[in-house]
């Protein structure tokens, strides 16, 4: 299919580095960030989703743009729906977790931790009685480790006492990444949406600047509740209304082993279609944009743009 773009191959940029989602390539100091329709799920790639790229990149530049009197970004500038020209830094060793909610149903959610009784988070604590998907009196910071093996969620006393991060960036970079999400909660709003929870990150540039990196508050990065049905849901007990892509990493754990299988079976093109309809729905519902329709192949329209772009 033409409107998926799998994986790039221009020579002409420089070396290649490849991410889950994304091609990255060092061109002239900056970085190449060419994002793919690649989907991953058990730590590997399960599906290429079209427009899946584009959509992830356009909602990043759009926060970006709205966040940038916070916090520096990395981006210049998007000569393609599919790339972002961005800033050279060098990454800090913290994933910036924020949470407005008590929800999650991983090893990792404070809703997990919550039912199994703890209450003292370290930097700080749950009263008793709370319910799944209740609102947090404020949003709280629960950073965790990034590394090869397992992430750990750590408070900052502990990232500090093991010489992960100094006291002083790490205090900064709640400060910012509360910051965000709460500008993040306050736009939603107005689009009918409520940000849950999401992740940061963050390096520092060339002159030892904080800066934000990677992605901010898409659908990947991030859990998104429909606001209009959420009070009486919340009431009745019942889930939120949300942003659902679990359905495809569902349709492979019954029809396979993910994390054992050396070849998984081809993902339905109804389930693949129907995810890409979502993307689209949940870029139009945070931005207020509309995706218009392809109109060339993705990878020599990417191509055609960045040889422009580079060369003006």
């Amino acid at each position: 299919m033409q409107s998926i773009l799998r994986e790039t191959d221009f020579k002409w940029l420089g070396p290649k580095k490849i991410g889950k989602v994304r091609d990255i390539y060092e061109h002239d100091g900056k970085l190449v960030l060419v994002s793919t329709d690649r989907h991953s799920s058990f730590d590997r790639i399960i599906a290429h989703i079209p427009r899946k790229g584009e959509i992830l990149n356009r909602i990043t530049a759009f926060w970006m743009e709205k966040t940038k009197d916070i916090v520096p970004n990395h981006f210049i500038s998007m000569p393609d729906p599919n790339v972002t020209i961005a800033k050279k830094c060098k990454p800090l060793p913290v994933e910036a977790v924020v949470r407005g909610f008590l929800t999650g149903v991983t090893s990792t959610s404070i809703w997990t931790h919550y039912q199994a009784g703890k209450r003292d988070f370290g930097n700080f604590k749950l009263m008793d009685g709370m319910r799944k998907n209740q609102r947090l009196l404020r949003p709280v910071f629960t950073p965790s480790t990034k590394e090869d093996t397992h992430d750990r969620t750590m408070t900052p006393q502990e990232m500090v006492n093991e010489g992960i991060i100094d006291r002083v960036t790490i205090d900064t970079v709640e400060r910012v990444a509360l910051q965000l999400f709460e500008r993040g909660q306050k736009i939603a709003k107005k689009q009918g949406l409520i940000l849950v929870d999401t992740k940061y990150e963050f390096g520092m540039d060339e002159a030892g600047e904080l800066t934000l990196i990677d992605e901010i508050h898409t659908p990947d990065s991030s859990r998104w509740w429909y606001a209009d049905s959420y009070e009486e849901k919340f009431r009745n007990g019942e889930e939120p209304t949300y942003f659902d892509k679990e359905f495809l990493r569902l349709w492979f754990m019954q029809h396979s082993d993910p994390y054992k299988d050396e070849v998984l079976p081809r993902a339905p093109l109804k389930l693949v279609k129907e995810l890409s309809s979502r993307y689209q729905k949940i870029y139009r519902d945070i931005t207020g944009e509309s995706i218009r329709p392809l109109r060339a192949p993705v990878s020599a329209r990417i191509s055609k743009n960045l040889k422009k772009h580079l060369a003006a």
